[in-house]
């Protein structure tokens, strides 16, 4: 673990404001699939309908991570950071006075706007921070373990308000509470300093323009890295999505737990996506970027088929959950890395913010896809591991075509020169080769 002790006093406040600020991003998106069944039940929703919601904030998350991601280009991330913690936080708050889905929706969009955008730079500031380009993969690995722990204080809010409150009420204490820990955020993230990245190109930030920045991350040789990169997100999140929003529903209707056996269950499969977390998080450091993808991808979908039509003994279906958190959240350990290792220093945060965002609107498609075939052409069992398998077939796909980014330095992702790089220029590395640590050259 020297590569954490090695953080001076300033990086590792920002790490851990960007590490906890994640974790309640997290909690504040998560805590709707375990409130899906109730609401159903209160409002008489449809499985389509409840998915959708979860469509619309993602789709909404988009326009915040394209919005948040050109703002933190030109003024700065830690800047911008401040308002998407504070959007994001009250509109969760506010979604627990909702009294009909159509408010729930408008709300989760509003609070979309925010969580796209704090996802996206917290990665975006953890990644430039790092000094040491060989320890990039387990700093962005570390980081986005923080969505087990958003994931975890889901449950545990869940399991505890449930039992505490009636169901009319216990929904809503479990969106208000949500706002508590974003004053810690806040607290954490007081006068934290811009990455020195930023500083160094401050002269080109102020001469690229958001339309400038937007046409340098769809021109060239990034247009086909934005794809590749949109693709890779938008298949992990959508086999992520699909599973987590109805994984639940799914335990009560086919396994027949309690409130109590959902949230034991749940415990489980998080504790193994933290586990995941820093197995992947190592991975990509010492395997590289694409086999990591690819060997957790194709692992997460063959435990998402166990885990759903195995019926077994439960310590059997508990090892088996455990696994498949492993594996499903692994694969998420090096996306950050990947992704800012693709543009340059001029334009990361936007494009960052159009290529994992983008692939959150491609993932928010699946719970509505699983939802929809669950209502009445397959069940739940099936419905669950046929789009996720669909999404790990993108994984594999999109970490096929990319570039191994692993050990390049960020300066040198400037390629030929900046001016080039804002106009759509890339390192001169096509899809499938990889890169020198030192120099980023193709090999």
């Amino acid at each position: 673990m020297s590569w954490l002790t090695s953080l001076s006093k300033h990086e590792k406040k920002a790490f851990a404001g960007a590490f906890v600020g994640h974790a309640v991003d997290v909690y504040d998106f998560m805590i709707y699939s375990f409130l899906i069944p109730v609401l159903m039940q209160t409002w008489q929703m449809s499985k389509a309908t409840a998915g959708s919601i979860v469509t619309w904030t993602l789709i909404a998350s988009l326009v915040g991570a394209i919005g948040a991601g050109l703002l933190a280009d030109r003024y700065g991330r830690v800047r911008i950071l401040r308002w998407t913690i504070a959007l994001f936080a009250l509109s969760c708050f506010a979604c627990g006075f909702a009294n009909s889905p159509t408010q729930l929706a408008v709300l989760r969009a509003v609070q979309g706007l925010g969580f796209g955008g704090e996802s996206s730079l917290c990665m975006v500031l953890v990644t430039e921070m790092i000094r040491n380009p060989a320890h990039r993969g387990k700093f962005s690995g570390f980081t986005a373990s923080s969505y087990s722990f958003g994931w975890a204080a889901a449950a545990l809010a869940y399991s505890l308000l449930f039992n505490w409150l009636p169901p009319q009420w216990a929904w809503r204490a479990c969106l208000f509470v949500g706002i508590a820990p974003a004053l810690l955020v806040v607290w954490l993230r007081r006068n934290l300093r811009e990455p020195e990245s930023f500083d160094r190109t401050l002269a080109a930030r102020r001469d690229t323009t958001p339309r400038k920045a937007l046409r340098a991350v769809f021109s060239g040789r990034l247009a086909a890295r934005t794809l590749w990169c949109s693709l890779l997100s938008g298949g992990m999140l959508g086999s992520y999505y699909a599973i987590a929003t109805w994984m639940p529903m799914w335990l009560k209707a086919e396994r027949g737990l309690s409130v109590t056996g959902t949230g034991a269950w749940l415990a489980v499969t998080i504790g193994g996506s933290l586990a995941g977390y820093a197995l992947g998080a190592w991975c990509t450091d010492r395997l590289g970027r694409r086999p990591t993808y690819m060997l957790f991808a194709a692992g997460a979908f063959v435990m998402s088929i166990a885990y759903m039509m195995i019926d077994a003994p439960t310590p059997v279906m508990l090892l088996v959950g455990f696994l498949l958190g492993v594996l499903m959240q692994g694969t998420f350990s090096g996306v950050a890395a990947t992704i800012a290792e693709t543009y340059p220093n001029a334009i990361r945060a936007t494009g960052y913010g159009v290529a994992y965002n983008v692939g959150r609107v491609i993932g928010s498609v699946f719970p509505l896809a699983a939802g929809w075939l669950a209502s009445g052409h397959l069940t739940l069992t099936l419905a669950i591991p046929l789009v996720a398998g669909v999404g790990y077939c993108f994984v594999v796909l999109a970490a096929w075509m990319l570039p191994e980014t692993n050990g390049i330095a960020l300066d040198a992702v400037e390629g030929a020169g900046q001016d080039e790089a804002l106009v759509g220029e890339a390192p001169a590395h096509p899809a499938g080769q990889t890169m020198t640590p030192s120099s980023g050259t193709a090999r």
